[in-house]
């Protein structure tokens, strides 16, 4: 019998309080009786409108079906035909405004929780499944993937199943990508990205990192090397400023460089061999998911008071709904309609040597209002005159958007970009203005999602199959 409640089943949660302090995950996951349950729920339609919203066309009602049926190994293959990263989607994907968002149950009450009961099915998949996939037979080709985030490990997934002998390039010393440097522990524990990545690498994947395409080696050089066709996935790791004075001041930081710190080298720990400031009071400006990290980050690293600081409204805020309430349950402060117009320093011109010289000392903020819609559909923030204000605050971290890295553009004869530094590629194959290249991701639109990345490394894997099938 199918479960008729209006409500979908609550996600388990660290008190708000105890995990404010430490970076265990936040969220713990539905046991087996609420993933039945919740299952439940769906209607199995028949027109299956939940796929459409999903970029990587998951067979939802069909995952689904196993799950009641209590075959959850069998949920994961279904899930795994179209997904190389079902671990990390049940948690970091935005179901609400994709898959989700077209599912029958939300017209008169909440939707079937895909995100929560894919989550269920991949952890029961990883603590219950010891047996490494067969590597398939190889097909004679080689592909070379540039980047190990969500486009890159799905387009190299997708080849090696395939039967492509894929090599993936990271930068890092890491595999994983913005997965392990841009978001933190208790969102996605690294222990999961690493389970993905060797699940890759027991298909045949090759991963080879501290490996930077164009320095070390060219996308040039990889032609030269065997390759027939080359994917760049290497994200939007380039952080975009306000321009506006006290930027250079100690205490300032992009949120890339302090959620790679955090993140990626462990700053947190009292051991850590990486520098990071331990505020007292940290404003972080913007209002998307990095935002919300960034802040939830600084109050579990010991700041007495954390504030979000954005020029619009709640309603107009682009980060996820669930990481807003998490980051106020937690007790961080929502400075909404507000805008900063300089980051104030500590200076002592008779005593240069002042330890103190150069440090944050609080930011300087104006009121806003909302006006009228701008081009995108959204109100433009107008400034109060007269409005100022100073926040008393010893660090600030800005999180306004990335750009992708212009190394690659810069040293790729032929690679087309546009105005912000995008790679231009065909929308329906990913292909560039190269032969052979590919790319897909933040690389191509700017900082966007996880599951729009893993769209395009997809996207861009069948090109290449067709591609490299016809030579």
């Amino acid at each position: 019998m199918p479960n008729m409640s209006l409500k979908k089943n609550p996600m388990p949660v660290q008190d708000p309080v105890e995990r404010g302090r430490n970076f265990k995950e936040v969220a713990l996951g539905y046991d087996e009786a609420t993933a039945l349950d919740e299952a439940a729920r769906c209607l199995n339609c028949k027109n299956m409108p939940c796929v459409s919203g999903c970029p990587v066309n998951v067979h939802i009602p069909e995952f689904i079906a196993k799950v009641r049926e209590m075959d959850f190994e069998g949920a994961y293959q279904v899930i795994n035909q179209s997904s190389s990263l079902p671990a990390v989607c049940g948690r970091v994907c935005p179901q609400e405004t994709q898959c989700e968002s077209k599912c029958v149950r939300g017209i008169k009450g909440e939707a079937v929780g895909i995100g929560r009961l894919e989550r269920f099915v991949a952890d029961w998949h990883n603590s219950h499944c010891t047996e490494a996939p067969k590597i398939p037979e190889q097909n004679g080709h080689k592909v070379a993937v540039v980047g190990s985030g969500p486009s890159g490990l799905t387009c190299a997934g997708d080849l090696a199943k395939l039967g492509y002998k894929v090599t993936v390039y990271e930068a890092l010393h890491l595999a994983g990508g913005v997965l392990v440097y841009g978001i933190p522990e208790f969102r996605l524990p690294k222990t999961i990205v690493q389970k993905e990545v060797d699940t890759l690498k027991a298909l045949g994947v090759d991963v080879e990192t501290n490996v930077v395409i164009g320095r070390t080696l060219t996308v040039d050089e990889l032609f030269e090397m065997g390759y027939e066709a080359v994917f760049i996935g290497s994200g939007a790791g380039l952080p975009r400023f306000m321009n506006i004075p006290g930027e250079s001041l100690k205490g300032v930081y992009s949120a890339n460089e302090f959620l790679t710190r955090s993140n990626l080298m462990k700053a947190y720990k009292p051991d850590a061999a990486t520098p990071i400031m331990h505020a007292r009071k940290v404003a972080v400006v913007g209002g998307g998911n990095v935002a919300m990290d960034a802040a939830r980050t600084a109050l579990r690293m010991g700041a007495e008071k954390v504030y979000i600081v954005y020029r619009r409204s709640l309603e107009e805020l682009p980060a996820r709904k669930e990481e807003v309430e998490h980051a106020m349950e937690e007790g961080i402060e929502f400075r909404l309609l507000n805008n900063p117009t300089r980051i104030i320093g500590f200076e002592n011109p008779d005593d240069r040597r002042d330890p103190r010289n150069g440090f944050v000392t609080g930011m300087e903020c104006i009121q806003m209002e909302l006006g009228e819609p701008d081009a995108s559909g959204r109100r433009s923030p107008v400034e109060v005159p007269g409005s100022e204000f100073v926040l008393d605050v010893d660090c600030v971290i800005i999180a306004i958007g990335t750009s992708p890295n212009p190394l690659i553009k810069s040293t790729t004869e032929g690679l087309e970009v546009n105005r912000k530094g995008g790679i231009v590629v065909e929308e329906a194959t990913g292909l560039t203005s190269r032969e052979g290249v590919y790319a897909g991701g933040d690389a191509v639109t700017g900082a966007a999602t996880v599951i729009l990345a893993m769209g395009a490394g997809k996207t861009a894997a069948k090109a290449i199959d067709e591609y490299l099938s016809a030579k």
